[in-house]
């Protein structure tokens, strides 16, 4: 939000944010804060989005997610003089599964780790059995965009005093899922895709991408995490990959590729077509990428005129700050009618 306010055109911006709860942070600093409906279908979200936008004159969405919602609307909302900032429908159902956006990339020559998918617990410990083979740690998430809810390393080992005094780690063993699929599955859950593949190596490499429609990338950022600091780095094969993934699934403005490592070398880990949370970091290349992305979106040009500055070290500090109680904007819909937030808006006036 402070990226677009802050703008380098100095175009007077209101920003609109809207989240099913009604205390999330972002909409104690907005301009307009609303409130999204729960538990809608696409059909019911989409019809929200479109009269919110009409009713308050919404110039530009940027929707960080239901993309599946949104996504292959450009012409409805453009009917309601609203721009969305979105990539193809097509992209976004596949990068919404693990699975697919591995086969589609595997298919077009992009670096994948190898992967299983299981769906009870006899997939489950064959797909374990198998990839023990080759690869010595193993982990186990959802297919799906579940952030990193279901996330588990696999690991049968003891419990060790140096592990249990250490910090907190995500595992499990194969028998404890195996053990959880069964118990599901007698009582008649459902269960999702599960995605079985090496725990891949450090460092994560997360890069923040601008493109145009299409999918021809103009700025890829590679940042990664080292404890407390971040590292915004100079590091092109990273960017190489981004840039075949932007281009295989046609990605446009701002989306992220994250990278990891497997027996030294990179390999995707995933695609996200929208916006990563620490895209403010990319404020210290020295680029504005959200307006950027407003720009291209509403002129076809992305005001960038330098490369951004890398090989910068930057050190995360918790920051407080006041912000002052403001009234929300009630649900359109039905309160009991899930949607996820927030849904950033900005309407600037270019």
């Amino acid at each position: 939000m402070r990226l677009l306010r802050e703008n380098p055109d100095g175009i007077d911006v209101t920003i609109y944010a809207s989240n099913v709860d009604p205390g999330a942070t972002a909409l104690s600093v907005c301009d307009v804060a609303a409130v999204e409906p729960r538990h809608v279908g696409n059909e019911e979200y989409a019809r929200f989005a479109l009269d919110f936008c009409r009713t308050h004159h919404i110039d530009v969405l940027i929707p960080p997610r239901r993309l599946e919602a949104l996504a292959g609307r450009a012409a409805e909302f453009a009917a309601v003089g609203t721009s969305l900032m979105c990539s193809p429908l097509s992209a976004v159902q596949t990068l919404t599964s693990k699975a697919r956006t591995y086969e589609a990339a595997s298919a077009a020559g992009i670096p994948v780790p190898p992967w299983r998918v299981a769906t009870d617990a006899a997939s489950f410990r064959s797909a374990v059995a198998e990839l023990s083979r080759t690869d010595d740690s193993l982990c186990v998430k959802p297919c799906g965009e579940f952030s990193a809810f279901g996330f588990r390393v696999l690991d049968d080992r003891p419990l060790s005093l140096a592990s249990l005094l250490g910090p907190p780690r995500p595992v499990a063993s194969v028998e404890a899922v195996a053990g959880a699929l069964e118990r599901a599955a007698d009582q008649g859950d459902r269960i999702p895709e599960l995605l079985v593949m090496p725990y891949l190596e450090a460092p994560e490499i997360s890069v923040d991408c601008l493109s145009a429609p299409g999918g021809e990338l103009l700025v890829g950022i590679p940042r990664s995490k080292s404890g407390r600091f971040r590292n915004l780095l100079d590091d092109p094969v990273a960017v190489a990959i981004a840039r075949q993934v932007v281009g295989r699934f046609g990605l446009a403005y701002l989306t992220n590729v994250q990278l990891r490592h497997r027996k030294g070398h990179p390999v995707l880990l995933e695609a996200n077509p929208r916006p990563a949370a620490g895209l403010f970091q990319t404020a210290f290349a020295g680029v504005n990428l959200p307006w950027a992305a407003v720009r291209l979106l509403l002129q076809g040009d992305s005001g960038l005129d330098h490369p951004p500055r890398l090989n910068v070290r930057l050190a995360v500090a918790e920051a407080v700050m006041e912000v002052a109680p403001r009234p929300t904007i009630p649900s359109l819909l039905p309160a009991a009618s899930v949607s996820a937030g927030p849904e950033l808006v900005s309407g600037p006036a270019l």
